[in-house]
């Protein structure tokens, strides 16, 4: 006899047995509509055809294989009705075919039910947690705490409100964009946390992004092509990877809150609750706030950055235009500094951790205070004081920029501006007088720089043009006892019919600090290529980059090296016309500055002459080459116009 026929099966209760576990309304609409039984006497040996008592109740086959609590969606398909043998005008229901599940997932689940189970609340819970992952993630390294991760966010009762209210269609949606959102969100926080522990502040997504070329660049230098590539492939699956995995995490986790409509509802009523409860009493955990609104306000944190850099590039073009020695005509410029060679002389990283923290301190200073002494010997003195540079952890260009202008380029909206303008530098203030040959040495330049121009330079030497043929020591290009050797060779110790000003960008104190160079007789630096046993027998980043203590160790032997060979150079090549000006271009990164570093760098002015110091008197900066902890801290744009001020120059300004 058949399970039921769909002569008696109402839709109402059609609804009761699918309550009950049997097929559904649906499933039943899918199976072909069997033919009544007609009456008729029973064959020797069958049970009688039960009659139709007009009970809507649909009867169960004791002899069947199919349990009564069967789920829909493993129902088998209701067997035809064919005729017995006993009599041909009657018919009776086929023998009950074997249940077979209708999809492989079904069929997983009737055969391991309880692994099902398992992996069905493990799939959910790990939703769950990515969503409160991204919704509480911090945005800098120094933040990274359990008690960040201990909080109630808003933003999550709020989205599960959404969710329950909505339709299905409209949830599916609205839980797609959602989970893209807080994926795309997600991915700018790690950058964000990238750029707060390399460059001391976050990702700025209007101005930022050619940065990520550098980015790979310097990886390239630092671990190879091969490394460098596995790293760009590793990002472009977590940009595809991220958002897809939060869309489906809030899609699962919305329709979970739809099939439990109410107990969601109550669950989140109570979460809201609480919140409410914990932000009106300011409760911790932690120091962290329970009542957490993080998302909303790096959201709005991320908008305002947008809103003030639109409103920067607008304003800081006029800026630019402005400038006190704009219209000072070249005779009017540094007269107190004819006939000196100058040297204006950055070096990477060199920042105040460097000359106070207790790791890196006690090297760095004992190299400072024996170079002062061999200064004196050779009849050179120094002054030393602290600027505060414009940028952190990396972007040496924007701490050059800035010393050299006058202006505050923090950032490379306002670099792009400046160079392309004709805004007047330290550097092109010598040039404008036409008494000194200008040039640069740039070992870190390894491409086309159209800078050079704004700079004043009559020659740039960059990467290709110094003549190196040894290896390079992770990302620097040479090291800069070459650097200098080479600008001897080619600029320094050659004849002129002018007195010499360079800018020169020392580059072995650059990140990640392995391998580094070792000093040797300068009679033996030749083309280069005596360093090639030296870079194999350091040490690989990998080696130091990742323990805090031994990268902050490599990196002050890093710094030894580069003031070691400056200092070198001056006494061995300077004379009584030589004068050094040298400073960091910034701090290095928080990984070896601190989490809660300044962004101080020393800077320190090398003569012969006693009258050049004698100008500057008036500064408060210490004697010789390691300024005092009190020693005066100025904005590095400010030097520009104190040094040409203290030099004789006449300020004429132009109007923005």
């Amino acid at each position: 006899m058949p399970l039921f026929t769909r002569s008696n099966q109402t839709p109402d209760r059609a609804g009761a047995a699918t309550d009950e576990g049997l097929p559904s309304a649906d499933a039943e609409d899918s199976t072909p509509e069997e033919p009544a039984a007609a009456p008729s006497d029973a064959a020797p040996g069958k049970p009688e055809p039960e009659p139709d008592t007009g009970n809507d109740e649909p009867r169960l086959a004791k002899d069947t294989d199919t349990p009564a609590g069967t789920d829909a969606d493993e129902t088998p398909a209701t067997p035809e009705a064919g005729p017995t043998t006993a009599d041909p005008d009657t018919t009776t229901t086929a023998p009950a075919a074997d249940p077979a599940p209708r999809t492989r997932r079904a069929g997983l689940r009737a055969r391991h039910p309880v692994a099902a189970r398992v992996l069905s609340w493990t799939v959910t819970l790990l939703a769950a947690a990515l969503v409160l992952v991204a919704l509480l993630l911090p945005n800098k390294p120094a933040d990274f705490r359990l008690s960040e991760f201990a909080r109630i966010p808003v933003e999550a009762l709020l989205g599960a409100a959404v969710l329950i209210a909505l339709p299905r269609r409209p949830r599916l949606v609205a839980a797609v964009l959602g989970g893209l959102s807080l994926g795309v969100l997600t991915l700018l926080n790690l950058l964000d946390i990238g750029f707060n522990e390399f460059l001391g502040r976050g990702f700025n997504v209007v101005l930022d992004w050619s940065l990520l070329g550098d980015a790979q660049s310097y990886l390239e230098d630092s671990v190879g092509e091969a490394g460098a590539l596995a790293a760009a492939v590793a990002v472009v699956v977590l940009v595809l990877l991220v958002p897809a995995l939060m869309a489906f995490a809030v899609v699962r986790l919305g329709n979970l809150m739809a099939r439990h409509t109410a107990t969601t509802t109550r669950a989140t009523l109570v979460l809201s609750t609480v919140w409410m409860t914990c932000a009106s009493l300011s409760l911790q955990v932690g120091g962290v706030p329970i009542a957490s609104e993080h998302t909303a306000a790096v959201v709005r944190d991320r908008a305002a950055r947008v809103k003030a850099t639109i409103r920067d590039e607008r304003g800081f073009a006029k800026e630019a235009r402005a400038d006190v020695f704009g219209n000072t005509p070249g005779s009017e410029l540094v007269p107190d500094l004819r006939g000196k060679d100058i040297m204006f002389t950055f070096i990477e990283s060199y920042g105040r951790s460097a000359v106070e923290d207790p790791v890196m301190s006690p090297g760095v200073d004992a190299t400072l205070d024996a170079k002062t002494g061999e200064l004196a010997k050779a009849g050179f003195h120094a002054k030393s004081g602290w600027l505060t540079s414009a940028t952190y952890g990396g972007s040496s260009w924007l701490g050059h920029s800035t010393f050299l202008s006058g202006l505050w380029i923090d950032n490379q909206n306002r670099y792009r501006t400046v160079t392309a303008g004709d805004h007047l530098t330290l550097t092109s203030a010598f040039k404008k007088t036409g008494d000194w040959r200008t040039v640069g040495i740039m070992p870190g330049v390894q491409k086309g720089w159209p800078e050079a121009k704004f700079y004043g330079l009559d020659h740039l030497y960059d990467a290709h043009h110094l003549g190196y043929q040894g290896p390079k020591f992770s990302w620097s290009t040479m090291p800069d006892q070459y650097a200098l050797a080479a600008f001897q060779r080619l600029e320094h110790g050659r004849k002129h019919d002018k007195p010499l000003m360079s800018e020169i960008i020392l580059t072995s104190s650059h990140q990640p600090w392995a391998p580094i160079p070792k000093t040797i007789p300068q009679d033996q630096v030749g083309d280069g290529s005596v360093y090639d046993a030296i870079q194999k027998a350091g040490k690989k980043p990998a080696d130091v980059f990742y323990d805090s203590t031994k990268v902050k160790q490599e990196y002050g032997k890093s710094i030894q090296y580069s003031v070691t060979s400056l200092i070198d150079y001056v006494v061995k090549y300077g004379n009584k016309n030589t004068v050094l000006v040298f400073l960091g271009d910034h701090q290095p990164m928080a990984r070896v500055s601190g989490d809660k570093a300044s962004r101080d760098v020393p800077v320190a002015i090398v003569a012969h002459d006693p009258k050049v110091l004698d100008k500057i008197t008036d500064w408060g900066y210490s004697d010789g080459l390691r300024p005092a902890h009190d020693a005066p801290v100025w904005k590095m744009s400010s030097f520009r116009d104190r040094f040409l001020t203290a030099y004789g120059s006449t300020p004429r300004p132009s109007k923005g």
